[in-house]
């Protein structure tokens, strides 16, 4: 049943304007009362003084405007054209709930190389009905291996692949590996400026070049300032921002980079698992990037999602994420709902001891500037002192407790457990890496090279080492299936952060459990960052649909742990026994 907004009016008697398409957009030209209308309905409307309204084309404004000429009738220049694009949005509508009632799948042709499992079929068939929109599967679920399916299956070549730097060589390495990239028609070759035999092109460098022919290109989130005009004109059919949170800020030059290649493009699609790091309100920008003003201009939004004009915490994240799915603009899974066999994940928070003397004199410093600080009146330089502050603070419960934390890690080692040891400052890193040496311990913290990278997975994954040392800031887009345990050595503020990094094991290929140890102090920092994550988690579970940890859970998660600890000290005592009864031998 064809929706009442979209029926066509009968005999109007009257017009109130025109209505023209010109250049991707619909032009009004009216009364003033139908163009005020059209301004408030459309966000972002643009018109050249009074009596016109101007505003892009596509399927969610083009349904709004059949509403709108039901109450203001319009003379349509371009009556077929207008009429094509009715048909099409209300087979796009039809489809859509089709698709939100029963998930349809659709397996990819031969250019995709390998399989797809049922749910990640229906992500492919979701992607390829709303082609601007924002894959946010939880970690783990194959995100990127859905949008190479979407991109051999729709063929949408010339196509952009914009990823955080750290992942240039993984995204390549999979493009190899799953997707079978067509020669290069010779049209295609005329958007460039060179030919090449390669079918896949690494940007590199700030300053633009000229670019080669190729299928797929990719760069990193601090190019794009580099190339801020130039990527834009170059005919890109489709872009895929990856890890698409580095855009939750808009004043920055990549955001507006990448706004300018998005409005450039056919198709654009978001992968995140953790799209929303501290407030809801988040989530505008990164939906703006993929649709412009899908959910309005930043004042309505903020005045009808959230608290009131500027406030960036959404009242009621839930609603916001069923609209934006129901709109087909978010597709969220999570491995609870298609992944029953995938072990589930238990979180523990467990007090370590600290040094308190060695904590007093790193704090010092911290102690001083705060002695000053309510002395200094320039706003920059309060606002520096302030992250001095907390930042030192962070690293002088960080390295107080770090002997102990590697403590706790060899017990776990010495009962035979494969050990990720998170940890936010560099110097922490260093102490774990010295304590833990012995267990030839290999590190990813964002200082290495990529081929220092890849050396320290594959050592990691094929049991060379059984302890890898990894930033909290450097986790995303890790596949660590090997571990079983995760140990948080310090805290991030931001409870994405910790998802991002409890999710480097528990991924599909994960055989056991997965136990995520959260080792605080009962002093400095550590206590402010819990109870702050209490309050921000609230925002990042409720938008992305996450169901929030329960007093059950939690008293899961504590027998879990029990039993498992239980395990590791009979493992630890048969281990002290034989080596007495080596002692006694000899």
């Amino acid at each position: 049943m064809i929706p009442v907004y979209l029926t066509t009016p009968g005999n109007p008697g009257r017009t109130y304007g025109s209505l023209r398409f010109e250049n991707g957009s619909w032009v009004i030209e009216g009364e003033p009362c139908v163009v005020e209308l059209a301004k408030r309905l459309f966000p972002g409307c643009e018109g050249r003084g009074r009596g016109v309204a101007r505003f892009r084309a596509n399927k969610r404004t083009d349904g709004d405007l059949n509403w709108l000429m039901l109450r203001y009738p319009l003379t349509i220049i371009d009556r077929d054209l207008w009429d094509k694009s009715l048909v099409k949005v209300i087979e796009h509508l039809t489809e859509r709930e089709q698709i939100l009632n029963s998930p349809r799948r659709i397996t990819p042709g031969a250019e995709f190389i390998g399989e797809l499992k049922p749910f990640q079929q229906e992500g492919l068939a979701f992607l390829i009905h709303n082609k601007r929109t924002l894959l946010a599967d939880e970690m783990g679920l194959g995100k990127t291996v859905q949008a190479l399916a979407y991109l051999s299956q729709t063929k949408a070549f010339p196509a952009l692949i914009i990823v955080p730097p750290h992942l240039m060589r993984n995204w390549e390495k999979e493009i190899k590996r799953f997707v079978k990239l067509p020669h290069l028609p010779g049209k295609m070759q005329s958007l460039f400026d060179e030919e090449c035999e390669s079918t896949i092109h690494v940007i590199k460098g700030l300053k633009p070049y000229n670019l080669p022919a190729a299928n797929i290109y990719i760069t990193h989130y601090l190019l794009l300032r580099g190339w801020k005009n130039e990527l834009p004109a170059r005919g890109f059919k489709a872009v895929i921002f990856d890890e698409i949170q580095e855009l939750r800020h808009r004043q920055t030059e990549k955001y507006s980079a990448a706004s300018l290649v998005s409005d450039s493009c056919e198709s654009v699609i978001g992968l995140s698992g953790t799209p929303i790091y501290n407030r809801g309100g988040e989530i505008w920008n990164v939906m703006n990037i993929i649709e412009y003003h899908c959910l309005s201009d930043w004042e309505a939004f903020t005045r009808e999602w959230c608290h009131g004009y500027g406030s960036d915490t959404v009242v009621d994240p839930g609603l916001l994420g069923d609209y934006l799915k129901r709109e087909g603009l978010l597709l969220r899974r999570t491995k609870d709902q298609v992944l029953k066999e995938l072990p589930p994940k238990r979180r523990v928070v467990q007090t370590v001891d600290f040094d308190t003397g060695l904590y007093g004199e790193l704090i010092q410093g911290a102690m001083d500037k705060a002695m000053v600080y309510d002395t200094i009146k320039e706003f920059t330089e309060r606002g520096r002192i302030k992250r001095e502050i907390e930042n030192e603070g962070r690293q002088a419960i960080g390295i107080a407790k770090a002997a102990h934390v590697a403590t706790f890690v060899k017990m776990l080692l010495e009962a035979g457990e494969k050990v990720l040891l998170f940890a936010y400052h560099h110097a922490v890193h260093d102490i774990y890496m010295e304590e833990l040496k012995e267990y030839d311990p290999v590190k990813i913290t964002g200082k290495e090279t990529g081929k220092q990278k890849d050396e320290a997975v594959e050592a990691f994954m094929g049991g060379k080492t059984p302890v890898c040392i990894i930033s909290l800031r450097a986790a995303s887009g890790l596949n660590l299936q090997a571990a079983n345990c995760v140990v948080f050595g310090e805290l991030d503020w931001s409870p994405a952060i910790h998802s991002q990094a409890e999710d480097r094991p528990h991924r599909i290929g994960q055989e056991d459990s997965v136990l995520c140890y959260y080792l605080v102090a009962e002093s400095g920092t550590d206590e402010a960052i819990q109870e702050a994550l209490g309050l921000k988690v609230s925002q990042f579970i409720g938008l992305m649909g996450d169901r929030p940890e329960t007093t059950e859970d939690r008293m899961m998660a504590q027998t879990a742990v029990s039993g498992h600890m239980n395990k590791v000290i009979e493992k630890l005592k048969e281990a002290g026994q034989r080596k007495k009864k080596v002692v006694r031998s000899a």
